[in-house]
């Protein structure tokens, strides 16, 4: 399977990067191939137009951003489609599981 790029954003990107670690050593041990990555919520566009992003997972602080978020997201995933967007789970985030949220973003990406 091809490398998976998992987009998390916050409102700085700083707490979301310790659950991007988290995530990562997840995706390893399950032999995942996956880019995951954090950014502020401000500077989703432009990874947005530069990446081919798999799945966008919003922090549970940054959640009242996501029908701005739907827009930010319409056509641009693989072959003119919506890249799966999703709020990450507020207790998967506050203890910080990475398994729990990798899983979230393999359904969303698996649809």
């Amino acid at each position: 399977m091809a490398e998976q790029t998992i987009m998390l954003n916050c409102s700085a990107g700083m707490s979301t990067s310790l659950l991007v670690t988290k995530m990562q050593q997840a995706a390893q041990e399950q032999g995942i191939d996956a880019k995951i990555f954090a950014c502020p919520a401000s500077e989703a566009s432009q990874h947005i137009g530069q990446e081919e992003i798999d799945c966008v997972l919003l922090g549970p602080q940054v959640s009242y951003m996501k029908d701005d978020f739907v827009n930010k997201v319409k056509g641009k995933g693989k072959d003119g489609q919506d890249i799966p967007l999703d709020v990450i789970n507020m207790q998967a985030y506050g203890m910080m599981d990475g398994k729990k949220v990798l899983q979230q973003a393999e359904d969303l990406i698996n649809g």
